[in-house]
């Protein structure tokens, strides 16, 4: 219990239950940015220092702040598939784009996949078993089992993606979260996939900057510039036409 509550934490949940809170706002009455507003400001939280450590994942109080934003998120969304009907959308501008980004997140995500149900993917074109020895620590498996942050970004790409194709009323903010999600994402597939895939095969010895702590570091520079450039570029911005 106290490891799930932590896991709402991640950005990958409360993370992504920002921009779900806003498309539910965009079909629900006024009257329920009462409950969005703060479900909003709850799931934020997950971005102060201390509110998720990696190297402690036993639940602290802080923990449940952003978790109840989640659950509001949940709320909010039930009550707006309800309103509006909840059905599979028709093709959009931008699906090949989409279909295409997911792909290649899924495909370079199968380690990780395969970690965090409890076993090993098969070595050969990625390295998985090999065993092999960070600075100072014992020789294990070049992917552990486990939660990767590689998956947590894959899992971001893929909620921004599918969060960017419904038609909003009001997009602009929609448009800033769900690029910072999908910008954000990226930065830690690139992290986690590099580490494990080129360093520990030895091609290369310098990493790419992990981008797990918010601060004044030049990989939130990369991510904020992606992010910038995914709103240039009209990412879940304009409204979509269907075909």
């Amino acid at each position: 219990m106290s490891r799930t509550l932590v896991q709402l934490d991640f950005p990958h949940l409360a993370g992504a239950a920002i921009p779900l809170v806003l498309l539910a706002l965009d079909v629900l009455p006024r009257r329920a940015w009462l409950v969005g507003a703060p479900a909003i400001a709850l799931c934020a939280v997950l971005a102060f220092p201390g509110v998720i450590d990696q190297d402690d994942l036993e639940a602290k109080p802080v923990n449940a702040v952003p978790a109840l934003g989640v659950l509001l998120a949940f709320v909010l969304t039930v009550y707006a598939a309800r309103r509006a009907g909840a059905s599979f959308a028709r093709a959009r501008d931008g699906d090949s784009f989409r279909i295409a980004v997911a792909a290649v997140t899924v495909l370079v995500s199968l380690p990780w996949i395969a970690a965090d149900v409890g076993w090993h993917f098969p070595q050969g074109v990625f390295m998985t078993t090999k065993l092999y020895a960070e600075p100072g620590q014992p020789p294990t498996a070049a992917v552990h089992l486990g939660f990767h942050h590689g998956l947590m970004g894959a899992l971001l790409v893929l909620s921004a993606l599918l969060l960017s194709r419904p038609h909003l009323e009001h997009a602009r903010l929609r448009a800033v979260f769900a690029g910072l999600m999908l910008a954000y994402g990226v930065a830690n597939i690139a992290n986690d996939f590099w580490h494990e895939q080129i360093v520990k095969r030895g091609w290369v010895s310098w990493e790419v900057p992990s981008a797990l702590s918010l601060g004044l570091h030049p990989i939130w520079l990369l991510v904020l510039g992606g992010a910038g450039l995914l709103w240039a570029l009209g990412f879940a911005r304009r409204a979509p036409d269907s075909r």
